[in-house]
Protein backbone atom coordinates (compact mmCIF):
# COMPACT_ATOMS: atom_id res chain seq x y z
CA UNK A 1 0.00 0.00 0.00
CA UNK A 2 1.24 3.34 -0.95
CA UNK A 3 1.33 5.57 1.82
CA UNK A 4 1.94 9.32 1.94
CA UNK A 5 3.02 10.94 5.19
CA UNK A 6 1.97 14.50 4.45
CA UNK A 7 3.33 17.52 7.33
CA UNK A 8 2.16 20.70 6.57
CA UNK A 9 4.44 23.73 7.72
CA UNK A 10 4.38 27.55 8.47
CA UNK A 11 7.42 28.96 9.89
CA UNK A 12 8.25 25.79 12.04
CA UNK A 13 11.98 24.99 12.05
CA UNK A 14 12.07 24.35 15.80
CA UNK A 15 9.21 21.51 15.89
CA UNK A 16 11.04 20.04 12.27
CA UNK A 17 14.29 20.45 14.18
CA UNK A 18 12.61 18.25 17.10
CA UNK A 19 9.57 15.89 15.87
CA UNK A 20 10.75 15.30 12.29
CA UNK A 21 13.70 12.61 13.30
CA UNK A 22 11.29 10.23 14.57
CA UNK A 23 9.24 10.73 11.29
CA UNK A 24 11.75 9.68 8.97
CA UNK A 25 13.14 7.20 11.11
CA UNK A 26 10.11 5.42 12.40
CA UNK A 27 8.00 5.79 8.39
CA UNK A 28 10.11 3.41 6.27
CA UNK A 29 6.71 1.98 5.09
CA UNK A 30 5.61 5.42 3.22
CA UNK A 31 6.86 8.84 1.33
CA UNK A 32 7.83 11.71 3.54
CA UNK A 33 6.20 15.18 2.09
CA UNK A 34 6.50 18.71 3.59
CA UNK A 35 4.02 21.37 2.19
CA UNK A 36 5.11 24.64 3.02
CA UNK A 37 2.85 27.66 3.83
CA UNK A 38 5.03 30.16 1.90
CA UNK A 39 7.56 30.29 5.65
CA UNK A 40 9.76 32.96 6.51
CA UNK A 41 12.12 31.38 8.47
CA UNK A 42 14.54 28.59 6.82
CA UNK A 43 11.78 25.74 7.65
CA UNK A 44 12.14 24.47 4.05
CA UNK A 45 16.46 25.05 3.31
CA UNK A 46 16.88 23.18 6.69
CA UNK A 47 14.82 20.31 5.51
CA UNK A 48 16.15 20.01 2.42
CA UNK A 49 19.78 20.55 4.04
CA UNK A 50 19.05 17.82 6.91
CA UNK A 51 16.31 15.38 5.16
CA UNK A 52 17.52 15.57 1.42
CA UNK A 53 14.80 12.61 0.78
CA UNK A 54 11.61 14.20 2.08
CA UNK A 55 9.86 15.94 -1.15
CA UNK A 56 8.95 19.73 -0.56
CA UNK A 57 5.62 21.24 -2.05
CA UNK A 58 6.26 25.04 -1.69
CA UNK A 59 3.28 27.31 -1.66
CA UNK A 60 3.15 31.15 -2.64
CA UNK A 61 1.47 32.05 0.29
CA UNK A 62 -0.11 30.79 3.72
CA UNK A 63 -3.21 28.88 2.65
CA UNK A 64 -3.86 27.84 6.57
CA UNK A 65 -4.14 24.09 7.14
CA UNK A 66 -7.28 22.92 4.79
CA UNK A 67 -6.79 24.89 1.52
CA UNK A 68 -2.91 24.29 2.68
CA UNK A 69 -3.45 20.87 2.88
CA UNK A 70 -5.71 20.49 -0.35
CA UNK A 71 -3.31 21.98 -2.44
CA UNK A 72 -0.31 19.86 -1.37
CA UNK A 73 -2.37 17.01 -1.92
CA UNK A 74 -3.54 17.36 -5.52
CA UNK A 75 0.45 16.79 -6.50
CA UNK A 76 0.93 13.78 -4.78
CA UNK A 77 0.35 10.11 -5.67
CA UNK A 78 -0.48 7.66 -3.01
CA UNK A 79 -3.19 5.21 -1.92
CA UNK A 80 -3.18 6.36 1.55
CA UNK A 81 -2.71 10.24 3.06
CA UNK A 82 -1.31 10.57 6.64
CA UNK A 83 -1.75 14.27 7.23
CA UNK A 84 0.38 14.68 10.29
CA UNK A 85 1.56 17.73 12.30
CA UNK A 86 4.75 18.87 12.39
CA UNK A 87 4.24 18.60 16.32
CA UNK A 88 3.63 15.41 16.38
CA UNK A 89 6.56 12.58 17.46
CA UNK A 90 5.77 9.37 15.97
CA UNK A 91 6.67 6.08 17.52
CA UNK A 92 8.39 2.48 16.39
CA UNK A 93 6.17 0.28 13.84
CA UNK A 94 3.29 3.18 14.05
CA UNK A 95 2.32 2.47 10.28
CA UNK A 96 2.31 -1.57 10.36
CA UNK A 97 -1.23 -1.70 12.05
CA UNK A 98 -2.58 0.42 10.53
CA UNK A 99 -1.60 -0.45 7.30
CA UNK A 100 -2.96 -3.74 8.26
CA UNK A 101 -6.51 -2.35 8.66
CA UNK A 102 -7.00 -0.41 5.55
CA UNK A 103 -5.94 -3.64 3.71
CA UNK A 104 -8.28 -6.00 5.74
CA UNK A 105 -10.84 -3.72 5.90
CA UNK A 106 -11.64 -2.21 3.20
CA UNK A 107 -15.08 -0.13 4.08
CA UNK A 108 -12.38 1.76 6.63
CA UNK A 109 -11.72 5.46 4.81
CA UNK A 110 -10.32 7.38 7.77
CA UNK A 111 -8.42 6.32 10.77
CA UNK A 112 -6.78 8.04 13.70
CA UNK A 113 -3.76 6.49 16.05
CA UNK A 114 -3.75 6.87 19.35
CA UNK A 115 -2.69 10.17 20.44
CA UNK A 116 -0.64 10.66 23.76
CA UNK A 117 0.51 14.35 25.18
CA UNK A 118 3.82 14.84 24.17
CA UNK A 119 5.23 16.94 27.63
CA UNK A 120 3.24 14.06 29.73
CA UNK A 121 3.10 11.11 28.09
CA UNK A 122 1.50 9.13 30.25
CA UNK A 123 -1.69 11.16 29.72
CA UNK A 124 -4.05 11.04 26.62
CA UNK A 125 -3.58 14.68 24.85
CA UNK A 126 -6.31 17.28 23.89
CA UNK A 127 -6.98 17.25 20.65
CA UNK A 128 -7.97 13.60 19.91
CA UNK A 129 -7.14 11.28 22.52
CA UNK A 130 -8.32 7.91 21.56
CA UNK A 131 -10.77 8.97 18.55
CA UNK A 132 -13.47 11.60 18.81
CA UNK A 133 -17.59 11.37 19.13
CA UNK A 134 -20.06 14.39 18.62
CA UNK A 135 -23.29 15.36 20.76
CA UNK A 136 -26.69 16.25 19.33
CA UNK A 137 -25.74 19.72 19.10
CA UNK A 138 -22.39 19.43 17.50
CA UNK A 139 -19.93 19.31 20.39
CA UNK A 140 -17.15 17.28 20.15
CA UNK A 141 -15.83 14.90 22.94
CA UNK A 142 -13.23 12.19 23.01
CA UNK A 143 -12.84 8.55 24.63
CA UNK A 144 -10.06 9.92 26.60
CA UNK A 145 -10.82 13.78 26.85
CA UNK A 146 -14.33 15.27 27.25
CA UNK A 147 -14.04 19.27 27.44
CA UNK A 148 -10.94 19.87 29.91
CA UNK A 149 -10.65 16.62 31.54
CA UNK A 150 -8.20 14.65 30.71
CA UNK A 151 -7.82 10.65 31.34
CA UNK A 152 -4.26 8.83 32.21
CA UNK A 153 -3.17 6.02 29.83
CA UNK A 154 -3.20 2.65 31.42
CA UNK A 155 -4.63 0.88 28.85
CA UNK A 156 -8.32 1.26 28.80
CA UNK A 157 -7.94 2.28 24.80
CA UNK A 158 -5.44 -0.14 23.84
CA UNK A 159 -8.37 -1.56 21.73
CA UNK A 160 -9.87 -0.74 18.30
CA UNK A 161 -12.77 0.97 18.06
CA UNK A 162 -15.45 2.68 15.63
CA UNK A 163 -15.21 6.17 16.08
CA UNK A 164 -17.18 9.08 14.98
CA UNK A 165 -14.27 11.87 13.76
CA UNK A 166 -10.61 11.16 14.01
CA UNK A 167 -7.88 13.69 14.91
CA UNK A 168 -6.19 16.19 12.45
CA UNK A 169 -2.99 16.18 14.46
CA UNK A 170 -2.38 12.76 12.71
CA UNK A 171 -5.14 11.68 10.27
CA UNK A 172 -5.00 8.60 8.04
CA UNK A 173 -7.70 8.73 5.10
CA UNK A 174 -7.91 6.55 1.74
CA UNK A 175 -6.66 9.11 -1.25
CA UNK A 176 -10.00 8.14 -3.22
CA UNK A 177 -12.10 9.39 -0.49
CA UNK A 178 -10.66 12.17 0.33
CA UNK A 179 -10.81 13.33 -3.68
CA UNK A 180 -14.78 12.01 -3.93
CA UNK A 181 -15.57 14.23 -0.83
CA UNK A 182 -13.29 17.69 -1.56
CA UNK A 183 -11.18 17.72 0.83
CA UNK A 184 -10.79 19.74 3.81
CA UNK A 185 -13.36 23.09 3.83
CA UNK A 186 -10.92 25.79 3.47
CA UNK A 187 -13.56 28.44 4.37
CA UNK A 188 -12.64 26.89 7.99
CA UNK A 189 -9.10 28.18 7.79
CA UNK A 190 -8.43 26.11 10.76
CA UNK A 191 -9.52 23.97 13.46
CA UNK A 192 -12.91 21.63 13.01
CA UNK A 193 -12.37 20.97 9.43
CA UNK A 194 -11.48 17.29 10.21
CA UNK A 195 -14.30 16.42 12.30
CA UNK A 196 -16.76 17.95 9.28
CA UNK A 197 -14.36 15.77 6.87
CA UNK A 198 -15.34 12.37 9.11
CA UNK A 199 -18.98 13.69 9.23
CA UNK A 200 -19.38 14.29 5.29
CA UNK A 201 -17.79 11.08 5.25
CA UNK A 202 -20.01 9.53 7.73
CA UNK A 203 -22.89 10.84 5.41
CA UNK A 204 -21.50 9.06 2.62
CA UNK A 205 -21.36 5.72 4.19
CA UNK A 206 -17.47 5.63 5.27
CA UNK A 207 -16.19 4.47 8.03
CA UNK A 208 -13.81 6.16 10.56
CA UNK A 209 -11.59 4.03 13.12
CA UNK A 210 -9.38 4.18 16.06
CA UNK A 211 -6.52 1.50 16.25
CA UNK A 212 -4.61 1.57 19.34
CA UNK A 213 -2.11 -0.41 18.71
CA UNK A 214 -0.46 2.57 16.74
CA UNK A 215 0.72 5.18 18.66
CA UNK A 216 1.70 9.00 18.79
CA UNK A 217 2.78 11.92 20.67
CA UNK A 218 1.58 15.15 20.07
CA UNK A 219 2.55 18.80 21.76
CA UNK A 220 -0.45 20.92 20.73
CA UNK A 221 -1.28 24.10 20.59
CA UNK A 222 2.38 25.07 18.43
CA UNK A 223 0.21 27.48 15.89
CA UNK A 224 -2.40 29.07 18.03
CA UNK A 225 -2.44 28.42 22.09
CA UNK A 226 -5.18 27.69 24.19
CA UNK A 227 -4.93 31.15 26.02
CA UNK A 228 -5.46 32.28 22.27
CA UNK A 229 -9.10 33.82 22.01
CA UNK A 230 -8.43 33.31 18.03
CA UNK A 231 -8.91 29.65 18.71
CA UNK A 232 -12.03 29.98 20.81
CA UNK A 233 -14.00 32.25 18.01
CA UNK A 234 -12.63 29.40 15.34
CA UNK A 235 -13.93 26.27 17.30
CA UNK A 236 -17.25 28.05 18.08
CA UNK A 237 -17.31 29.64 14.80
CA UNK A 238 -16.58 26.26 12.82
CA UNK A 239 -18.41 24.07 14.78
CA UNK A 240 -21.94 25.91 13.77
CA UNK A 241 -20.80 25.41 10.08
CA UNK A 242 -20.16 21.76 10.66
CA UNK A 243 -23.57 21.15 12.45
CA UNK A 244 -25.34 23.08 9.42
CA UNK A 245 -23.99 21.20 6.32
CA UNK A 246 -24.16 17.86 8.30
CA UNK A 247 -26.44 17.41 10.59
CA UNK A 248 -29.66 15.23 10.07
CA UNK A 249 -32.83 16.83 12.11
CA UNK A 250 -34.39 20.32 12.38
CA UNK A 251 -31.55 22.66 11.55
CA UNK A 252 -33.19 25.53 13.69
CA UNK A 253 -33.69 23.87 17.17
CA UNK A 254 -30.31 22.85 16.85
CA UNK A 255 -28.84 26.32 15.91
CA UNK A 256 -30.91 27.39 18.88
CA UNK A 257 -29.88 25.18 21.81
CA UNK A 258 -26.42 25.92 20.48
CA UNK A 259 -27.29 29.95 20.83
CA UNK A 260 -28.29 28.98 24.73
CA UNK A 261 -25.42 26.50 25.74
CA UNK A 262 -23.18 28.55 23.95
CA UNK A 263 -24.24 31.70 25.53
CA UNK A 264 -23.58 29.69 29.25
CA UNK A 265 -20.62 29.04 28.17
CA UNK A 266 -19.89 32.96 27.38
CA UNK A 267 -21.18 33.62 30.79
CA UNK A 268 -18.70 30.64 31.86
CA UNK A 269 -15.86 32.78 30.79
CA UNK A 270 -16.99 36.06 32.45
CA UNK A 271 -16.99 34.07 35.43
CA UNK A 272 -13.27 32.88 35.03
CA UNK A 273 -12.08 36.16 34.15
CA UNK A 274 -11.40 35.86 30.41
CA UNK A 275 -13.72 38.37 28.65
CA UNK A 276 -11.83 37.74 25.53
CA UNK A 277 -13.14 34.29 25.36
CA UNK A 278 -16.65 35.28 25.97
CA UNK A 279 -16.05 38.20 23.25
CA UNK A 280 -15.19 35.51 20.70
CA UNK A 281 -17.75 33.13 21.62
CA UNK A 282 -19.96 36.27 20.31
CA UNK A 283 -18.15 36.89 17.40
CA UNK A 284 -18.39 33.44 16.44
CA UNK A 285 -22.00 33.59 16.44
CA UNK A 286 -22.05 36.87 14.24
CA UNK A 287 -19.62 35.60 11.58
CA UNK A 288 -21.59 32.05 11.50
CA UNK A 289 -25.09 33.92 11.53
CA UNK A 290 -23.29 36.30 8.22
CA UNK A 291 -22.68 33.17 6.22
CA UNK A 292 -25.39 30.70 7.43
CA UNK A 293 -26.85 30.11 3.49
CA UNK A 294 -23.18 29.30 2.66
CA UNK A 295 -23.24 26.18 4.57
CA UNK A 296 -27.29 25.83 4.05
CA UNK A 297 -26.65 25.40 0.86
CA UNK A 298 -24.10 22.36 1.38
CA UNK A 299 -26.94 20.12 2.91
CA UNK A 300 -27.10 17.12 0.43
CA UNK A 301 -28.92 13.83 1.03
CA UNK A 302 -28.92 13.84 4.58
CA UNK A 303 -30.24 10.24 5.40
CA UNK A 304 -32.58 10.94 8.55
CA UNK A 305 -32.51 7.56 9.59
CA UNK A 306 -28.66 7.92 10.33
CA UNK A 307 -27.87 8.95 13.75
CA UNK A 308 -24.75 10.44 14.21
CA UNK A 309 -24.81 10.73 17.67
CA UNK A 310 -24.71 8.75 20.80
CA UNK A 311 -24.99 11.48 23.31
CA UNK A 312 -27.60 13.75 23.28
CA UNK A 313 -26.10 16.64 25.08
CA UNK A 314 -22.33 16.03 26.43
CA UNK A 315 -23.05 19.46 28.28
CA UNK A 316 -25.21 18.23 30.35
CA UNK A 317 -23.60 14.87 30.64
CA UNK A 318 -20.60 16.60 32.10
CA UNK A 319 -21.48 19.47 33.29
CA UNK A 320 -24.96 18.56 35.30
CA UNK A 321 -24.02 15.00 35.74
CA UNK A 322 -20.52 15.36 36.45
CA UNK A 323 -19.50 12.66 34.42
CA UNK A 324 -16.29 13.69 33.26
CA UNK A 325 -14.88 10.25 31.65
CA UNK A 326 -16.00 8.45 28.61
CA UNK A 327 -16.75 4.85 30.47
CA UNK A 328 -19.39 6.81 32.55
CA UNK A 329 -20.99 8.09 29.81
Amino acid sequence: MKIAVVILNWNGKKLLETFLPSVVSFSKEAEIFLVDNASKDDSVGFVKASFPDIKIIQHQKNYGFAEGYNRGLQVIDAEVFCLLNSDVEVTENWLKPIITCFEQEPKTAIIQPKLLDYKNKEYFEYAGAAGGYIDKFGYPYCRGRIFNTIEKDHGQFNDEAAIFWASGAAFFIRSDVYRSLGGLDASFFAHMEEIDLCWRAFNQGFETKYIGKSTVYHLGGATLKNTDARKVFLNFRNSLYTLTKNAHGFLPFLILVRLVLDGFAGMKFIFEGKPKFMLAVVKAHFGYYRHFFTFYNQRRCLDKKKKYFQITSIVIQYFVNKNKYFKSL
